[in-house]
């Protein structure tokens, strides 16, 4: 067991209608006026944007709207909201939509609380932020988990750096979590979705040192049922039941919860995928599928009997002792879910003829933004960053 602290101080209403709590939720904080910042037009056209507006005004409190969030959430937009929020006097911001809308309202809220500063600094890392404006979340792809986490991650569309900054201030204040707001979500994207959740589960339950059973037990169970579900959603992306255990393990995954006592937060996936999805503007579940299974199969000699639990707990697949043996079946076991439900394991499936040059450069990269070394169930330096990108080529 290792120690830890989580603080997860995000009020969440969850269930029909829950969009509609924003006014109150908004009026609760005092909020004099308030950006609405959703992705695409289907929330404006489908009257969910207006919906929420409504409910704000009825408090008595004024809107301000601006749409256009992309996968990958530009670091350009993020400056347009700025300058919008200032002119409508915002002191408050919502995020309507995945993880790419709630990050880049977090971002504004970052940049508001602190104008005469550059947000893009908490990115790469020159400084911590100081504060951050009010802000919370209306849900309506279940992926990214922001709703509830402390994590944010901005593409800067000039540089085609994608990077994350992770601060307790970043926590929504409330998250407004409608799972049927998700049913038109496109199947790709849901299967994406579900992959982006359990990576971040996995993210933190491989680690080569002590664990909790508890959360042990969390996240394996997380694990089995977005797996169980995206295979029902596959078949019937209108399935409800489905919608919601997929809408509530995205906010658990990535609230800190399935990584107590594990000292884990390996996150070596995360960085790997982060370089592809800021080279190529690649689907973020879809790079991190693409490059899993050969991080496993490297990182497995540094803690094989934590490969083999998992292949027994969550994969069901028999122990043999050999706990190699175990583990890579276990390894090959998911990666065969990965193909089931349509996700790439390899470069050449997402999309990325790799070379030896581009394979160096993406490792360089890699290395580089994240202070030359990533990773605790294995350290990765450079060159292993470039090894598991090779093996991720087929």
């Amino acid at each position: 067991m290792n120690p830890f602290e989580i603080y997860t101080p995000t009020r969440v209403v969850f269930g029909p209608g829950a969009e509609e709590q924003a006014g109150r939720m908004a009026a609760s904080f005092g909020a004099k006026c308030v950006l609405i910042h959703y992705g695409s037009e289907r929330a404006k056209k489908s009257g969910l944007v207006d919906r929420i507006a409504d409910s704000i005004r009825k408090e008595g409190i004024r809107t301000a709207e601006l749409g256009g969030a992309v996968p990958n959430p530009r670091l350009s937009l993020v400056r347009r909201g700025i300058e919008l929020a200032k002119r409508e006097g915002a002191d408050m911001i919502i995020g309507v939509g995945g993880g790419s809308a709630i990050d880049s309202a977090k971002a504004m809220a970052y940049a508001l609380a602190e104008p005469d500063r550059d947000v893009w600094e908490l990115f790469s890392r020159v400084r911590r932020a100081k504060g951050i404006l009010p802000f919370g979340a209306v849900v309506t792809m279940a992926a990214a988990g922001s709703e509830m986490s402390d994590s944010c991650v901005i593409t800067n569309d000039t540089t085609r750096e994608k990077r994350g900054y992770n601060d307790d201030l970043g926590r929504p204040k409330f998250a407004l979590m409608n799972p049927e707001l998700t049913v038109t979500v496109p199947v790709r994207q849901t299967m994406a979705g579900c992959a982006d959740i359990m990576m971040h589960t996995l993210e933190r339950y491989f680690t080569a040192g002590g664990n909790l059973e508890i959360t042990d037990a969390v996240a394996e169970g997380l694990l089995k049922t977005v797996m169980r579900n995206a295979v029902i959603l596959k078949k019937d992306p209108a399935n409800l039941a489905a919608r919601a255990e997929i809408m509530w393990a995205g906010s658990l995954s990535h609230n800190g919860l399935t990584g107590c006592g594990n000292g884990g937060n390996d996150f070596s996936c995360h960085a790997l995928g982060h370089e592809l999805g800021a080279r190529f503007d690649a689907t973020h579940g879809e790079t991190l599928t693409a490059v899993w299974a050969s991080w496993a199969r490297y990182a497995l000699p540094c803690c094989p009997e934590r490969f083999a639990h998992f292949a027994a707990a969550v994969m069901g697949i028999e122990n043999t002792g050999d706990a190699r043996e175990t583990g890579l079946k276990g390894i090959a076991a998911m990666e065969d879910f990965f193909r089931s439900i349509g996700m790439p394991v390899s470069l050449k499936e997402l999309g990325v003829d790799a070379d030896e040059a581009l394979i160096a450069s993406l490792a360089q990269a890699c290395a580089a933004h994240n202070g030359g070394r990533k990773g605790t169930a294995r350290v990765l330096l450079e060159a292993d960053m470039a090894a598991i990108y090779r093996a991720a080529k087929e």
